[in-house]
């Protein structure tokens, strides 16, 4: 049996410590470099997805006669998929193989939305068939996820992790304040079915792309070169295989604490993005803002959502991740609480671009920390979070938040709200630091 194909031995193995880093200057293999553009462009892709039904949904409602409970079935099946496709290819990804292997586990997941994109603008005839073309959408969203970040993780040193990942995600607030624009300009030229084929438009360029750089031999460069300048290679081996049944890459994944404490951790920041992000536009238009004005401003956060993912990120290689996730916590807490105070543009735009410092920054972070944790089922670790936080924080969150505006007003909703991501604190305090020289508590064996 070759090294790039050395089985996965089981739980009791030991994963060293990130070592961290003390240089704020990232260095990698240029084909690292060129990695992290193609693994950005897809999140940007994802973003853009996220986007797309939101935009057009008031004409979809009005080709098809929907109601309100009509319109939040499309993200329910979505976002059913979703849980589905986090959870599935996670496992796949890790039974097929790390490292370059992770290429045709996460091309498989993209092409299922572009060719869900695909047929929603050429074979959506009813509002059935409307749903059930959500269904690959949602499945790849859920799958290309986890993979894509174990994918990139995997071809930068590990010092460097931290950042790359920040960089990775970047793609999201980009695509964020991007996506209205780009919906506008399609729906000036076309009807809603062409804003789908943005998604296969840029998707098959990056799965075109991907398949040429996250080969075994571009891979073999990227760890001599990681080793030539004295650092640490994201796993000992090119590629892993983990022996033993289906369920083997969960049970690997769920015994380290750290991955059972993210799933919680997530949970509650996605739970606070979903009930503020749901209803942002129509607090700015009962404000007194027009519905382009608001829907522009109500994405102002993606212009410094960059900063702050490249920052912490960064930051976390240097501190650890624990330290970061604290500061992020506090952060996200007072731009919700800050967004009470929006009065009217000049204030929404204050309070966004804050609040875009913190709001995607805790995901790279949380996902460097499970990398860390479980190198070799990453993407199953990473699979199980997605899936559960993102899939349930999605079909219960806006109902709740919802339920307590009607009730109670704005002030009461953006209370609760930076009260949920406050008690994000309590699962932080049971995760154990993973990167050296950083947690005491953390040990040579890893997290536990």
């Amino acid at each position: 049996m070759t090294a790039d194909q050395a089985p996965l031995v089981p739980t009791g193995s030991e994963v060293e410590l990130n070592p961290g880093t003390r240089s704020w200057v990232p260095r990698a293999h240029p084909i690292s470099w060129l990695t992290l553009v193609v693994t950005t462009g897809a999140i940007l892709m994802t973003s853009i997805d996220n986007g797309i039904l939101p935009a057009v949904l008031p004409a979809i409602s009005s080709e098809f006669g929907l109601n309100a409970k009509q319109g939040g079935l499309i993200n329910s099946f979505f976002f059913g998929a979703l849980v589905v496709g986090g959870i599935l290819f996670g496992i796949i990804a890790d039974r097929v193989g790390t490292g370059y292997r992770r290429t045709w586990t996460w091309n498989i997941a993209m092409l299922l939305a572009i060719v869900g994109g695909v047929l929603t603008w050429g074979a959506t005839t009813s509002f059935l068939l409307l749903l059930v073309w959500r269904i690959p959408m949602g499945l790849s969203r859920g799958g290309s996820e986890p993979v894509n970040v174990a994918l990139v993780s995997e071809w930068w040193p590990k010092e460097h992790r931290g950042f790359a990942l920040g960089v990775h995600h970047t793609g999201f607030p980009i695509g964020q304040f991007a996506t209205g624009a780009l919906i506008a300009l399609v729906l000036s030229a076309g009807k809603w079915r062409e804003a789908f084929l943005l998604i296969p438009l840029l998707g098959i360029v990056i799965v075109v792309l991907q398949a040429f750089v996250g080969t075994k031999k571009n891979q073999v460069k990227v760890y001599d070169w990681i080793d030539a300048n004295h650092l640490t290679r994201p796993l000992p081996e090119l590629s892993t295989k983990l022996d033993g049944g289906v369920m083997a890459p969960v049970r690997e994944a769920l015994k380290h604490a750290n991955v059972r404490w993210a799933v919680v951790l997530v949970f509650l920041f996605l739970w606070g993005e979903a009930g503020a992000v749901t209803f942002l536009t129509t607090q700015f238009v009962q404000l007194g803002m027009s519905q382009s004005q608001a829907a522009l401003i109500a994405g102002a956060s993606g212009l410094t959502g960059w900063i702050g993912q490249v920052l912490w990120g960064t930051v976390s290689d240097h501190v650890g991740r624990k330290f970061s996730i604290t500061f992020l916590i506090i952060g996200w807490s007072l731009a919700l609480l800050g967004m009470i105070f929006i009065t009217g543009t000049t204030s929404a735009w204050l309070i966004l671009l804050f609040w875009g410092l913190f709001r995607n920054a805790p995901f790279p972070v949380v996902y460097a920390l499970l990398i860390d944790s479980v190198p070799r089922a990453a993407g199953t670790a990473m699979g199980i979070m997605i899936g559960i936080a993102l899939g349930v924080s999605g079909v219960f969150a806006s109902l709740v938040a919802g339920a307590i505006i009607d009730a109670f007003g704005f002030t009461t909703h953006y209370i609760v709200l930076a009260a949920i991501v406050a008690l994000a604190l309590i699962p932080l305090s049971r995760i154990r630091e993973t990167v050296a020289g950083h947690g005491k508590a953390a040990t040579a064996s890893g997290v536990r």
